[in-house]
């Protein structure tokens, strides 16, 4: 997606959003299909066995290619992972840019700030073991897959505004910090996800109304 195709008049948060989305790979008619039949395998075993248990020679398998197309496409478990979760993450990034509000634009900036959160809380709960294997590959890879970018960026947008003077900055990843794939696991043993999400929207209520300075 770029800024062309976000419809009506863009706010300042909306064009420093788009900047962070990267337009899709252009691909040749047989990589795309391709692609496609090695994602659709993946997400099948995915669902039936977990990721975990799981290897790349058995999604290969199912998706009739050779296990050096797949490594050369996807690199390793984590990069194939990345593929599958992409479009769920530009589903919810879209919503972000020009959906509805309080997601989207139109409602003030503690009520997106919420919506953001009951948002990607449902989201992670519904995708949690790929969101896992995606974000622990490797030391600090959460922090450093695009579409974390985003939703820092876009909370501390708005957290900036619901607060003024405020280091919205690190408030932005300080909320992000317990939407952590690795964190809601743990805590899914002892909390269940109805527990989780309204854990989760209490801490956003409070940080969002804490007294200017606190």
């Amino acid at each position: 997606m770029n800024s062309s195709e976000i419809s009506g008049p863009q706010s300042g948060s909306s064009r420093d959003l788009t900047s962070l989305l990267a337009d899709p790979p252009r691909e040749r008619a047989d990589a795309a299909r391709n692609r496609r039949r090695v994602q659709e395998a993946a997400a099948k075993l995915f669902r039936e066995h977990g990721v975990e248990a799981v290897s790349m020679d058995a999604v290969a398998a199912e998706a009739g290619v050779g296990k050096g197309t797949l490594f050369r496409r996807f690199g390793d478990k984590s990069g194939l992972v990345a593929a599958l979760l992409d479009d769920k993450e530009r589903d919810l990034q879209e919503r972000i840019l020009s959906g509805p509000p309080p997601l989207g634009p139109g409602a003030s900036a503690g009520d997106r700030v919420r919506a953001f959160v009951a948002a990607y809380a449902d989201y992670l709960v519904e995708y949690l073991d790929l969101l896992r294997v995606s974000e622990t590959a490797s030391p600090g890879a959460r922090y450093r897959i695009g579409a974390y970018r985003f939703w820092h960026r876009h909370l501390a947008i708005l957290l900036a505004e619901a607060r003024p003077g405020a280091d919205a900055d690190y408030l932005a990843h300080a909320l992000l910090a317990p939407l952590a794939a690795e964190h809601v696991t743990a805590v899914l043993r002892e909390c269940d996800a109805a527990r989780v999400t309204a854990g989760l929207a209490a801490l956003a209520d409070a940080l969002i109304s804490a007294p200017a300075g606190g």
